[in-house]
Parts: C-alpha cells; sequence; structure tokens
C-alpha cells in the first residue's frame, strides 16, 4: 500500500504540539522559519550546534557555568566535545518542581498501587542523598542496582546522580553470572537490591542473590535492601541496611555543579565476544535528548502520565523516568503484562487515564495472537499516542492497535539502543503516520543509510543505518578501555568516521524510515540486545556439545532466540538434554537468552581462519542474501540452513 490509503493517523492539532511551540520559538525569536519537517531536519544536521544551543535555551537548561561554545570539532566525532566548560546536575532538572503534583503511580500485578507527589519525591530523593554523603559516596563513585521497576529505584538513581555517582542497574530476572559480568565489572560501592519479586502470579526469592552478591563482588561497602520477602540469614550481612532506615536523614538537597559529560550511567550492551560492553553516558547529552524526544517527538506535556512496560536493566527504564524533566506523571509497573489476564495493562492505562502508552512489538503480536481487542473492554479515550521499540512494528501490528485497541491515535515506532541511550529515528506529533514506518529522523542527528562502500544509497533500497555527525548522547566512553579501542571497534569499524548503528534499513517517500533488523550477529531478543558469548559460555558445560551457533530468528515480525548444535557422535538431543540446556541458559543470564529453538546441525559454517560464522546462518534461515559466501571455508553447511527455512 502507498499514499493516503496507508495513512494511519493525521494531526489534527498541530497548532498546539510542543514541536510547533518549538518552530514558534525560532521563527519569533532567532528569525528562522521552516516550511515542512524536512526542512527543519536538515537545518538541525547541516547547523547542529546552532540547533543544540538553541533547544538548551528553548529548554531553558540550567548551567550552573555557561558553556564556553557549542561543540569543539575534532578530527574524528568520538572525539568531539558537547558544551565545553559547562556545568549542570542531572537530578536537578527532574526534581524543579516540588508541589503535590504526582510524580509516580506505582502498580504491581498483585493490584497494589502507590502514589508519589513531586513534593514526596523531592524530600525522598534528599534524605537518601544524605545517607549517601554520609556513607562516604562522592562524584565519581559507581552505585548499582538489581531492582524491580519502583520508586524506590527512581528514588536511589536521582539521590545518585544530584551527588555526581555513576548509576548503573541490572534486571533482577538476571542469574548471578548475568549479574557479576555486568556490575561486576565496574565496581560499585553501593548495591541497592529487592529482597525478590512477583511475576506471573509467582514469588521469587532472591535470597540467595543477594548473599552471592555480596561474597563476589568485593568492591561493595553497603548493601540497601527494599525487604520484598523475608529476610532469613540474610539478616546476618553485616553491611546490609534496610532501605527505610536510609530515609531518616533530614538534609537540605544539594545538587553538585558537574561537567556536562560526567558519568551519570553505564548501561550494558553486550557483543559477540567476552563478556557485555559497560558504555558510559554522560549526564548532559542525556538530559538533552530525552528532553529532545519526549517534548518535541513525543509531545509530552506538564501532567501528561506517560508509561512504558520495561525493566531497570533497559534503556526505556531510564528513558521513561526523565520525563519527570518535563514535568510528567511517570507510570511504572512491576510484573507479567499478561498476569492475572491479557487486558491487565489496558485496566491500568484506563484506570489511570494514561496519555503516552509504550510497550513492544512482541507484547503485540502476543495480544493479537490471543485475538484480545482491549476498546472492548476498556475506556482508551485519554492515549494520545502509543509508543513501540524494540524491534520492528510491521503494517499488521499497526492494522491490529486501529481495530483492536484505539483508532485515530498516533502509534509512534521508535528505534535508537543502549548504544546512545536514545533514537535515530522516531515519531513527529505534525505529520502523518504511515503503517509500517516510523516517522522522522530525529533532530540533529544527521542519519543516512549505507551500503557497503560507504555510499549513500537511494530512497527505498537497504542499507547500513549510519549517523555522519556526532551528537550530544554519544557515549563519553567504555569502562575500562583504553585508547578507546572497544568503542571504535563497535561503532565505527565499518566506516571511517561515520557511526555504524548496525540496523538495517531503509528510506520512504515520506522520508520516514523501515528497519529490517540486525546487520551484526548481535541477537534481539524481544526487545533486548544479547551477545552470543554469555549463551556460548553457558553451553561450554555440557561435554556432549562440541560447535553451536546461536541467531536471532525472525518469525512475524518479530525475533527470537534459536541455537543449532553439533553433538558428539551416538548422542541424541533428547527433550531431557534441551531442558537442561535452557535452564542452564536461564539460571545463569536470564530468560531473555533461552532459545525459543535447539536443533541438531551435521555441520556450521565457518570462515577461512576458522571463526563461525553467524552472519550467514542468520541470513539463510531469515532469507537474506549471504553475503561473502567465497570466504566460508565451508560454504556447503549452509544449504542445511537454506533447507530448514524451506521446511520452516
Amino acid at each position: 500500500m502507498s499514499g493516503k490509503s496507508n495513512v494511519s493517523w493525521q494531526p489534527s492539532h498541530q497548532e498546539s504540539s510542543l514541536m510547533t511551540d518549538f518552530l514558534t520559538y525560532l521563527k519569533v525569536d532567532h528569525g528562522l522559519s521552516f516550511e515542512n519537517y524536512e526542512k527543519l531536519h536538515t537545518w538541525s544536521t547541516m547547523n547542529n550546534a546552532d540547533f543544540w544551543n538553541l533547544f538548551a535555551k528553548y529548554c531553558n537548561i540550567n548551567f550552573a557555568m555557561p558553556p564556553k561554545q557549542t561543540v569543539t570539532m575534532a578530527d574524528h566525532i568520538l572525539d568531539d566535545e558537547w558544551f565545553p566548560g559547562s556545568t549542570l546536575n542531572f537530578a536537578h532538572h527532574l526534581l524543579k518542581r516540588k508541589d503535590d503534583q504526582t510524580a509516580i503511580i506505582f502498580r504491581e500485578e498483585n493490584g497494589n498501587r502507590l502514589k508519589m507527589s513531586y513534593k514526596e519525591l523531592y524530600e525522598s530523593v534528599s534524605q537518601l542523598s544524605s545517607f549517601l554523603r554520609k556513607s562516604g559516596i562522592k562524584k565519581g563513585d559507581v552505585i548499582a542496582a538489581v531492582m524491580t521497576n519502583r520508586p524506590e529505584t527512581v528514588v536511589a538513581m536521582l539521590a545518585a546522580s544530584s551527588i555526581g555517582a555513576v548509576w548503573t542497574s541490572c534486571s533482577p530476572d538476571f542469574g548471578i553470572e548475568g549479574i557479576i559480568d555486568r556490575i561486576g565489572q565496574v565496581k560499585p560501592k553501593i548495591l541497592f537490591a529487592v529482597g525478590g519479586y512477583q511475576y506471573g502470579g509467582k514469588h521469587f526469592d532472591l535470597t540467595e542473590n543477594i548473599l552471592s552478591l555480596s561474597k563476589k563482588i568485593n568492591s561493595l561497602n553497603q548493601i540497601i535492601l527494599v525487604q520484598e520477602s523475608p529476610l532469613k540469614e540474610i539478616n546476618a550481612i553485616p553491611e546490609i541496611v534496610n532501605f527505610e532506615d536510609c530515609l531518616l536523614n533530614d538534609n537540605d538537597l544539594q545538587f553538585e555543579s558537574l561537567p556536562f559529560n560526567h558519568p551519570l550511567f553505564i548501561m550494558y550492551s553486550s557483543g559477540t565476544t567476552g563478556k557485555p560492553k559497560c558504555i558510559i553516558h554522560g549526564a548532559g547529552g542525556t538530559l538533552l535528548q530525552h528532553l529532545k524526544e519526549h517534548r518535541l517527538h513525543t509531545n509530552i506535556k506538564k501532567n501528561d502520565r506517560v508509561f512504558f512496560f520495561t525493566t531497570c536493566g533497559w534503556m526505556m527504564w531510564n528513558w521513561l523516568v526523565s520525563a519527570l524533566a518535563s514535568e510528567a506523571t511517570i507510570v511504572l509497573y512491576e510484573g507479567s503484562p499478561f498476569f492475572p489476564d491479557p487486558n491487565h495493562l489496558w485496566k491500568i492505562a484506563e484506570e489511570e487515564k494514561i496519555n503516552i502508552f509504550g510497550v513492544s512489538p512482541r507484547y503485540l503480536s502476543s495480544l493479537m495472537k490471543e485475538k484480545h481487542e482491549p476498546k472492548k473492554h476498556n475506556d482508551l479515550s485519554s492515549i494520545k499516542t502509543i509508543l513501540s521499540t524494540g524491534s520492528p512494528l510491521l503494517v499488521d501490528h499497526f492494522e491490529y492497535i486501529e481495530k483492536s485497541i484505539k483508532d485515530n491515535t498516533q502509534i509512534s515506532s521508535i528505534s535508537g539502543g543502549t548504544d546512545i541511550i536514545s533514537c535515530f529515528a522516531l515519531g513527529n506529533p505534525n505529520e502523518p503516520v504511515y503503517r509500517g514506518e516510523i516517522q522522522s529522523k530525529g533532530l540533529g542527528m544527521a542519519v543516512k543509510i549505507f551500503n557497503a562502500s560507504g555510499e549513500e544509497v537511494p530512497t527505498g533500497e537497504k542499507g547500513e543505518l549510519v549517523c555522519t555527525q556526532s551528537f550530544p548522547s554519544m557515549p563519553i566512553g567504555f569502562f575500562n578501555d583504553t585508547n578507546n579501542e572497544k568503542y571504535k571497534k563497535s561503532y565505527f569499524k565499518k566506516y571511517n568516521n561515520v557511526w555504524a548503528q548496525g540496523d538495517y534499513a531503509s528510506f520512504t517517500d515520506h522520508d520516514g524510515l523501515i528497519i529490517f533488523g540486525r546487520s551484526d550477529a548481535t541477537l534481539n531478543s524481544g526487545g533486548i540486545r544479547i551477545g552470543t558469548a554469555e549463551i556460548y559460555r553457558q553451553l561450554e558445560k555440557f561435554p556432549n556439545i562440541l560447535e553451536s551457533v546461536v541467531i536471532d530468528e525472525e518469525e512475524d515480525g518479530d525475533s527470537f532466540v534459536s541455537l543449532f548444535i553439533i553433538l558428539k557422535e551416538n548422542i541424541e538431543l533428547t527433550e531431557e538434554l534441551i531442558i537442561k540446556i535452557k535452564e542452564e541458559i536461564k539460571v545463569n543470564t536470564s530468560p531473555k537468552h533461552v532459545p525459543k529453538k535447539i536443533t541438531l546441525v551435521p555441520d556450521i559454517p565457518r570462515t577461512r581462519s576458522g571463526k563461525i560464522s553467524e552472519l550467514s546462518v542468520k541470513a539463510a534461515i531469515n532469507g537474506n542474501e549471504i553475503k561473502n559466501i567465497e570466504a566460508l571455508a565451508n560454504p556447503n553447511s549452509i544449504d542445511f540452513f537454506k533447507q530448514l527455512r524451506i521446511q520452516n
């Protein structure tokens, strides 16, 4: 479909959008006028220093020390420095309100509900910040969390960032090895942890995990525990303090004035070899990007209620919490989205009058398979935008939302990642939504599509999603990365001085974007990027597995982990062995790492240097062109995987 027949939504109130307000600001205050979004975007990349400078002024960024200039250009975009000489505090911008307006609404799958005002949030952050200071925490120290998506987690993050400590978090459904592979690398001084959580009607006790972490992460001075279960023998650990006991301090909240690029978050993005990469994001760049994406692209206004189904280990949690800087109310949910029934999240959307509602394509696909129609059960009139990220949003998803959830609603597919803690492409409240497309490139983001030779491809042609200029939310570095070697290898290996995101994409006739999937071997499981090395490490524990290759297999617009193995002679792939493999991966990594399929194969493609070729297997299984097949030592091995696709 094309043209008007493929339009899902038309903006009816462009004049009241924050994008329009920004355009008016540019025209009235700076004499800049743009006839359409394409012209605005072109200006924002051709004059990116002017764009980011004016947007910072538009948002009233509170610089304690103003910048000497907007950006200092270097020979390589990795070395560009944004807003040099300036100082600010991230938490200060999220806590500028101290009134009775609701800041956080917390819902659990068991029906529990909690509400926290901006005043209460400010006071809790102030008390916890005082405790952390008295505990010896200072700027640059790392504070880690193994927490669920609850208000205490938000309070802890803001308290850490108010001091200038660096926040990092990991979802509690990760096994011990998965947690240590992440936060163990960055040597945190304090750990916030939950004693347990509920998911799908089942209670998961984390006592043993906390005991293990206290012994295996030697850098920890203290564990601050949110009691979610009986503490058992955990009381014997002298370093453990209850969260509530940390809020007995009373002190005026002090916001440390810190350089624009002062470390704020450490995120984890797995590669295909070794432990997950520890990506460090700066305070100023994260703040600016999130403000831009929230206000201009998502049209989040003061007092809007914003929800995204996420865990605290995914960047969308950081993105969601930043909506406090736009004076919105954030809605946190902890539990299964399908418990006690598929309508659960939509019931919450009705009860809490949510305006911006975010989920993944996988969640939508599950609803479609259930033939569930939320609009028949709920009043969803408050929803003005449905967000989706994690994997490509297909035409079928758009049609399902229109038919079964809510019509005449902006469906905003967004795409970026942990790497930039933000988006390359996302929504636009002033432009039509076309089914199957991301609406627009992000302002200030010089997004292009390149072929293998580094040449820009025509509209409609697939290629590598790249960014040809620096932007404020580029990582400030990787943890323990001498001379930025890992950093450069991760994003600048393919093209000289050009950021390559690792996504296959194409532009559309409407200047929109379609993402087709990953162009590298990193897995995408339910929107979470996973490095293959984490899975291979668990398979090494099985002596009967000779070789293996793991990919993300595409199905109905979603992707899942698929494992192919070669076993020792006379060893069968029994159901018992499959269960053991899955359990080992689940216990030591996370449920997201567990393969949906485990298949016995006669041979696995290898390069002439002996490396397993994950990309060729992935291409064969997903029906894509296999590039550089001549580089394979055993090209005939591909035939088996091609046949598998035909059979499936």
